[in-house]
């Protein structure tokens, strides 16, 4: 068989499949709907209140008890941010050229490396592979709080502290996105590879042309958690220079003002979920979409 009707036939298949709707009365869709609509609010009620809270003025935030929708609402929580942001000793700018290099180069890393590690354990047999794949799975186990002294002591020795590599390098090692991309390439059929290897494709060919297309859904998805994680990391033990902290950093020292900043805070706290949650809505649809397509699910 070529590999172009080999690419072709799981999609053949994906057509042939049917979904049966089960048999429920009107009544019961109607429950079933006010249900997860009812739970579906409940999820969504810390998002509408961060949104209304940063447009409230000072007297509605500490109302008892607190409302959901904002009764006056005000920009001076945004412009107050703005004032105490051009007193700082560094400029924004720098601030925000941190984040982003640390969030593109860091999520890069993650899912090239991840994927390129994946490949040959999901595909191949060799001595020590199944005893990796079980050491990969228990390492899943350990809290990032359990493994910070090592990734400080591993930092120092390689000089990296005080860089941005010491911020990018410890999550890039980390094991779940190796996890993720291993149980999602797994389910390429390796007649693929096969056919791949008989037309002469190299292996760097079979993983960029068959196998990373095959496995976007994972790689999004890794991304998308991979954007999060950078994007609101501080920097924490690992960056002392003021001019190579993040925002997110940045952004904390302005919440710690006291009291008189709470509406200040609120505003932070919008800035900084707007974006992971743009990321997310727009990655989510791609997600799915190709799951739909991908003809991977068996």
């Amino acid at each position: 068989m070529s590999m172009g009707k080999l690419l072709a036939a799981p999609r053949k298949w994906w057509r042939k499949f049917k979904f049966k709707r089960k048999n429920r009365s009107l009544a019961m869709d109607i429950l079933l709907t006010l249900l997860l609509g009812g739970i579906g609010f409940v999820s969504i009620w810390p998002l509408l209140y961060i949104v209304n809270a940063a447009f409230k003025p000072i007297s509605e935030i500490f109302l008892f008890p607190p409302r959901l929708w904002v009764q006056n609402p005000t920009l001076n929580n945004f412009f107050d941010l703005s004032v105490v942001i051009a007193d700082l000793n560094v400029i924004f700018s720098r601030y925000l050229f941190n984040t982003v290099f640390i969030t593109v180069v860091g999520t890069g890393a993650t899912v090239l490396i991840g994927s390129m590690a994946a490949f040959p354990l999901a595909k191949y047999k060799f001595p020590g592979s199944k005893v990796m794949s079980n050491i990969i799975v228990y390492s899943l186990m350990f809290n990032g709080s359990v493994t910070a002294i090592p990734n400080y002591i591993i930092m120092t020795r390689l000089n990296m502290v005080n860089t941005y590599w010491a911020v990018i390098l410890p999550v890039v090692a980390g094991t779940f996105g190796l996890y993720l991309m291993q149980n999602f390439i797994v389910q390429v059929p390796d007649e693929l590879i096969e056919a791949a290897k008989v037309d002469g494709m190299s292996e760097y060919g079979i993983f960029f042309k068959i196998i990373m297309p095959l496995a976007k859904p994972a790689w999004i998805t890794l991304i998308v958690l991979s954007f999060q994680s950078f994007w609101s990391n501080t920097g924490g033990t690992f960056l002392y220079s003021e001019r190579l902290k993040p925002v997110s950093y940045m952004l904390s020292q302005v919440v710690s003002g006291g009291i008189s900043r709470t509406g200040v805070a609120s505003a932070v706290t919008l800035i900084m979920m707007l974006v992971p949650i743009t990321v997310f809505v727009v990655s989510q649809s791609n997600v799915v979409e190709t799951m739909a397509t991908s003809g991977l699910k068996e």
